[in-house]
């Protein structure tokens, strides 16, 4: 009986679906009827406009391409034969949309260059007659292409263009786009905080306007980040959501993406039987697109599954096809990504040449992808969009300001008219009266004049506040953007986190990663101060760390050479007049193949919690800061230890074990917080960071944070 209920809505299924290919076949061929019959060139516009969309649907791209091209000759040929100006516009407007949809067809071939002038040709259009709203659309549609070829600073530029502009006329659709866009950005860059908080933005305009196609790419978008951030049940969750509703919506192209994005985490999770299903089930809908930078990524996709499982011939096969066309494309993304798998692949099989060579190019790849002066451009644009939204703010609200003025000035005027009329009426006898009244008046100006100076000045403070909050809130985004890339620390380092809770906006703790031929290095710093001048000494710390690593790769070397960096830059002697600034660091050289960890430090420890002990060993650091009254020839000694599969290491500031708070108001103390160490050792690192934050949260309960909290562990 089950069997043939299943059978039966199994067939139902089937011939629902024939009859919506029947009816949009239906809609097709009455379309084309209408374009060789009707008489009227706008009339063959509308009809081209909707048939090009019946073909989008069905995913008939080629069809697209060529009508398009069909809409966009009829465009011109009306206006060049109209007098009309509101024709002419109409045409116009057609001819633009015309160049958008072939640039997008461009886009999904992965032929950049002619996406691009399509786009900047509609662009033109737009702000030839005006359409704000297609203006901002045009700004969004280069901003996509840039970013698929890996340009991330001028994507970012032109999507935040688009948002100014989109704000400006209240269109919630095109904001909605831009926060997205600028989400996708941020993600690609490592930076998840700004992406999620960008992607939910745009989720929640999305659901106020009932765009579904929206919201369930903003789903996608989401479960990317969480993805990225290795919250694998998370991104499952957003990525099944977005699938259902695009699958409910007929979206072909993300249907295709969420297929891709669940294989992704399969293969993350180690189930290579799942993400291979539905790697080839994105393939296979994104072949009959003709999407060929998806095409390309499904390849590169594939190709890292099989390359898990060790067959060889089959990762070889679909990496050598994501290579050969995202070659042929300029696809910059993916070529990192197939490299990469194939510098595994042939490490794996002993090619050990090939696989150089191979790293050589994923190198290249990714550098060109993302480096300093990109995330630099990505914060000046940020930036830029910020104060010129605060610049528009501050204008109108002074506009509206002048608008009041000059209607107090306009009552006063009437007053005065009214004053002199009632004088020439009244005369001599109200002589005493009008005295009374003018003294009256004054006393009243006086007060006046005093509550205005006063709220003048309220007024002035809260600016001066605002403004102040807002510079140091832009010094953040600078010191994040300086900060190492939390990705390039879990690459290096699976079984890591790092807890970093500045105290005020800006920290003067600071963790620093860097990773050579050498060893991985990886720091924690604790500066002089927190807040802005913690945030400064930081700044300078990070520089002279950074220099002081490309000289060395001996541990005890590198802080020698901070120190005599920090006092130069400082000025410091030994005079009264010497500022006494430095810091305090815990700095480790690992040899993560072998496990092997060069420690030195000056004040702060290492923590080692081997595998099974009940015990917290600490490696003391040098009793000197970086810095200050320390000798310009400080040593700074070197510890060498070898550590066994499953041992942790922990280096930290001193801010969590001197937060006040529990029920007495007292410090936490190191002794309390190594018992809390050793407590979760049963769990992943991704759990002990969870853990420990919401400990020290729960343990402050009300209580100021006292400085800022810094912990870094490390399980090898």
């Amino acid at each position: 009986m089950i069997q043939i209920i299943k059978y039966f809505f199994c067939t139902l299924t089937i011939y629902c679906c024939q009859l919506t290919l029947v009816a949009q076949q239906n809609k097709i061929d009455s379309l084309l009827i209408l374009i060789k019959t009707d008489n009227v060139d706008t009339n063959k516009l509308n009809h081209l406009h909707n048939l090009i969309i019946e073909y989008s649907k069905i995913g008939s791209y080629e069809l697209v391409m060529s009508y398009a091209n069909s809409k966009l000759q009829l465009s011109n040929s009306i206006i060049e034969k109209t007098t009309v100006p509101q024709i002419k516009k109409v045409a116009q407007e057609s001819k633009a949309n015309s160049f958008n949809k072939i640039g997008f067809m461009y886009k999904i071939q992965g032929n950049y260059q002619e996406a691009l002038k399509n786009y900047f040709e509609a662009l033109k259009i737009f702000e030839v007659i005006g359409n704000k709203k297609n203006i901002a659309a045009s700004y969004n549609n280069i901003g996509n292409v840039y970013y698929a070829q890996g340009n991330y600073p001028e994507a970012l530029k032109n999507h935040f263009a688009s948002l100014k502009l989109s704000e400006a006329i209240d269109d919630k659709g095109g904001i909605a786009r831009s926060y997205n866009n600028i989400g996708n950005i941020y993600d690609s860059q490592g930076n998840y905080a700004e992406a999620l908080k960008n992607h939910f933005t745009s989720l929640k305009i999305k659901e106020v306007i009932g765009d579904n196609e929206g919201i369930a790419a903003s789903y996608g978008n989401i479960g990317s980040v969480n993805a990225n951030h290795r919250n694998y049940p998370e991104a499952l969750k957003h990525y099944f959501a977005s699938l259902k509703l695009s699958e409910t919506i007929e979206n072909k192209k993300g249907i295709a993406a969420n297929y891709n994005n669940i294989g992704t985490v399969y293969e993350a999770q180690g189930n290579y039987p799942e993400a291979l299903k539905n790697h080839f089930a994105s393939l296979k809908i994104k072949e009959s697109m003709g999407d060929k930078a998806g095409i390309a990524g499904s390849y590169g996709n594939i190709g890292k599954v099989f390359t898990k499982q060790k067959n060889t011939k089959k990762a070889e096969e679909y990496l050598n096809k994501s290579i050969e066309l995202s070659k042929i494309f300029g696809y910059k993304e993916w070529l990192k990504n197939a490299y990469k798998e194939l510098t595994y692949l042939d490490s794996a099989n002993g090619n050990f040449k090939e696989a150089y060579e191979n790293h050589k190019l994923h190198i290249l790849y990714r550098d060109s992808l993302d480096n300093e002066e990109t995330r630099k451009k990505t914060v000046q644009s940020q930036m830029t969009y910020d104060f010129e939204k605060k610049e528009a703010e501050t204008q109108a609200e002074q506009d509206k300001k002048d608008v009041i003025a000059k209607e107090e000035l306009k009552q006063k005027e009437q007053q005065r008219n009214y004053f002199v009329i009632g004088f020439a009426l009244v005369g001599l006898l109200a002589l005493f009266i009008l005295r009374g009244y003018k003294q009256k008046q004054k006393a009243n100006f006086i007060i006046t004049q005093q509550k205005g100076e006063v709220e003048k000045s309220k007024h002035i403070i809260e600016e001066k506040n605002k403004d102040i909050t807002d510079s140091i809130n832009y010094a953040k985004r600078i010191q994040w953007a300086m900060l190492p890339h939390r990705l390039d620390i879990w690459k290096a380092f699976p079984q890591s986190f790092v807890l970093f809770k500045p105290k005020d906006i800006v920290s003067g703790d600071i963790y620093f990663f860097n990773k050579n031929s050498h060893a991985a290095f990886i720091a924690a710093a604790d500066c002089t101060g927190h807040g802005v001048p913690g945030a400064f000494m930081s700044m300078i710390g990070a520089g002279k760390l950074n220099d002081a690593v490309s000289e060395s790769s001996d541990t005890s070397e590198i802080l020698s050479l901070l120190n005599k960096g920090i006092k130069t830059a400082l000025k410091q002697t030994d005079g009264e007049q010497s500022t006494r600034d430095g810091m305090d660091i815990a700095l480790c050289a690992v040899d993560t193949e072998n496990r092997i960890i060069k420690y030195a430090g000056a004040n702060r420890p290492l923590w080692i919690i081997r595998n099974g002990k009940a015990e917290v060993e600490e490696i003391r650091a040098t009793k000197s800061a970086i810095g200050g009254l320390t000798d310009n020839n400080q040593h700074f000694s070197t510890h060498e230890l070898k550590l066994l599969p499953g041992d942790t290491f922990y280096i930290c500031t001193d801010g969590f074990a001197d937060q006040f708070g529990g029920h007495t108001e007292k410090k936490l103390m190191t002794k309390k917080f190594k018992e809390m160490l050793l407590d979760i050792q049963g769990i992943s690192m991704k759990e002990q960071e969870q853990y420990l934050n919401n400990f020290i949260e729960n343990w402050k309960a009300g209580t100021e944070q006292v400085d800022d909290i810094l912990v870094i562990g490390i399980r090898l």
